[in-house]
């Protein structure tokens, strides 16, 4: 009997002991999920706090996105700097137009009723057109008897010579631009196309050192110095004495241009709040499209390509004396361990939304705690290895380095060449720059009705259609070739549009910035390599086309292997991808496990006791 009551005392006290284990497991496991709630109430938060979108934001992304009305301008500047004149050999000095033998039939015709470019005939052989003069050869003497509506010299049996004295250039669609001025035509023609791509180079070396220096000293200093570098040596190239030092110019000017666009981006994004950022992103995005505009404008206006390089340049003087009223932001602050001058910051933007009573409200502790999440992650030691590291991530960088790489190279590889077209330049930059407002549009609606996938395949292949499509369009039909045109760089344009949003969906937050890094390196190297294609069609004129769009095609092909993100939840971790698109199941944190298996067994034990 003893045994029995001692028996049943043991047995309820072990019970009461599980009991007990259990209530510490749950409220172990309560304060654990209490503090992810906690951690997951990030810097977003905060902002509502300090009145979200409100005035001081309105300012802030107005005065940020002002400037991309003149980086299209910078980025598109070559097709009026270096716009091709019409040009032919300039004649020997001991010859003239009017020195006709006294028995040519036009001797005796008065200077007004002479056509020159009649007259050119004797001194400067048609291309292979038949239709205009050659643009780099010259008879070694006039040949008067070409003149006579009855001649029937066989002008191919004519000694010809290249421009030894140089070239005369018309000037009824430019004054002056750098291929009159340094006469890069014919043999030099190249040069021409090399200096987008020497700018394309400066706008790729600037992201790498420009990127890295903004995580060091901060958005705003940078975008502060970019804003006067660019106005510095944008104007200063306009004093350029010669091709060298006009390279040079541009290369420093690409590298400015790229520290404006990264940090402008980042010090906007990070002052708004996460519900307004895909409408802010898009909204702001057609400051460049109207920029394209601007562009044609000013270039049809100045016609002469230093004072154009002045007026597109000179601006940045202004953008640089007030973006000295921005906020540093207050992430980056926070996270570079200046969190004194990240609540100064959180308080200012407080007083000009009209909240005033946050400025009491809003301490150190509150900051602290808010960005834990933030605070934590920036510990991670991820480098751009992790992006091809894991099966998933590697499978998701490939094709994205193929897709950013072609949609860059064919945008403008078309952006480019606009004289090509017979139109004028200065209208086909209009529609080149209005056919973005649909394209944008369209891209906006694809996304939301067929998903990321099927849009990004479809524009890329579409452009691609349309490339090879023009190849096989006469070149007098010019109507139906600029309207192909059009198309395509409006597909191209709605590529683009996807690729930016995809890409952020498909990166996980830990390392979303540096897979956004090694594309945007991708892109910038695709627009280094357009301007060069083109010097292909002196090898064959519809070689260009080929490359642009057979490398459109091979990007739709690699975008079909992309998984589809639309309506899915951001991933934060590189498990998370390899979850939801590799098939691997992650393992769980290893505390969060431990707590819920110790949990599970006390509340067996207990139930078993009971």
């Amino acid at each position: 009997m003893d045994c029995l009551i001692g028996g049943g005392e043991a047995e309820k006290k072990n019970a009461t002991l599980t009991f007990v284990k259990v209530k510490v497991l749950k409220q172990k496991y309560q304060n654990k999920i209490r503090n992810q709630t906690e951690e997951k109430m990030g810097f977003a938060d905060l902002l509502q706090e300090v009145g979200g979108f409100g005035r001081y934001q309105w300012l802030h992304v107005t005065l940020i996105s002002l400037p991309g009305l003149l980086m299209a301008s910078q980025n598109l500047l070559n097709n009026f700097v270096s716009g091709i004149p019409a040009h032919h050999c300039r004649l020997p000095a001991n010859h003239s137009l009017y020195s006709l033998p006294a028995n040519h039939s036009l001797y005796n015709l008065s200077l007004h009723q002479v056509d020159e470019k009649q007259l050119l005939k004797a001194f400067i052989p048609l291309d292979s057109s038949g239709t205009r003069l050659d643009r780099c050869r010259r008879f070694v003497e006039p040949q008067w008897r070409l003149l006579d509506a009855n001649s029937s010299a066989n002008v191919s049996a004519l000694q010809t010579e290249g421009c030894l004295d140089g070239w005369t250039f018309d000037t009824s669609e430019f004054l002056a631009t750098t291929v009159s001025e340094w006469e890069l035509v014919c043999s030099l023609r190249p040069l021409k196309q090399m200096i987008q791509t020497i700018y394309m180079g400066g706008v790729l070396s600037g992201a790498v050192i420009y990127g890295g220096l903004s995580d060091r000293f901060g958005r705003r200093s940078i975008l502060i110095w970019s804003y006067l570098q660019l106005g510095i040596l944008g104007c200063s190239s306009a004093l350029s004495p010669s091709y060298t030092v006009y390279c040079v110019f541009r290369f420093l000017s690409g590298m400015a241009v790229s520290g404006i666009i990264l940090n402008a981006v980042s010090l906007k994004v990070e002052w708004i709040p996460t519900r307004e950022r895909t409408l802010v992103g898009t909204l702001t995005s057609f400051f460049f499209t109207f920029g394209q505009g601007i562009l044609a404008g000013l270039a049809y206006w100045l016609r002469d390509w230093r004072k154009l390089q002045v007026v597109v340049c000179a601006p940045q003087f202004l953008f640089f004396a007030y973006s000295w009223w921005f906020s540093e932001s207050a992430r980056w602050l926070v996270l570079n361990r200046r969190s004194d001058e990240a609540l100064k910051s959180l308080h200012r933007v407080a007083r000009i939304n009209g909240k005033p009573e946050m400025v009491n409200k809003l301490t150190l502790e509150v900051l602290t705690s808010h960005m834990r999440k933030e605070i934590e992650s920036s510990r991670s030691s991820l480098t751009a290895f992790d992006l091809l590291r894991t099966r998933g991530m590697r499978r998701i960088s490939v094709c994205l380095v193929f897709v950013w790489f072609s949609t860059s190279f064919a945008y403008y590889g078309l952006a480019m060449d606009l004289q090509k077209f017979g139109v004028s330049i200065y209208l086909m930059q209009i529609i080149f720059g209005a056919v973005d407002i649909p394209a944008k549009l369209l891209a906006l609606g694809m996304l939301s009705y067929l998903g990321r996938r099927v849009s990004q395949a479809t524009c890329l292949l579409l452009s691609a259609v349309i490339i090879f499509a023009n190849i096989f369009v006469p070149a007098d039909l010019q109507t139906v070739r600029t309207v192909l045109a059009c198309l395509g760089k409006g597909f191209t344009s709605a590529s683009f549009t996807t690729v930016y949003l995809y890409t952020g969906e498909l990166y996980p937050t830990v390392i979303r910035q540096t897979g956004m890094g090694f594309v945007s390196t991708m892109s910038r190297a695709g627009s280094m390599a357009a301007p060069a294609v083109l010097i292909l069609d002196e090898v064959l004129p519809a070689l260009p086309s080929v490359v642009y769009g057979g490398a459109a095609v091979i990007a739709a092909g690699f975008a079909c292997f992309l998984p589809e993100t639309l309506n899915m939840p951001l991933p934060d971790t590189i498990e998370d991808v390899e979850h939801k698109w590799s098939g691997r199941s992650p393992a769980p944190p290893p505390e969060e496990s431990v707590v819920l298996k110790e949990l599970k067994e006390a509340e067996g034990i207990g139930l078993n006791v009971l």
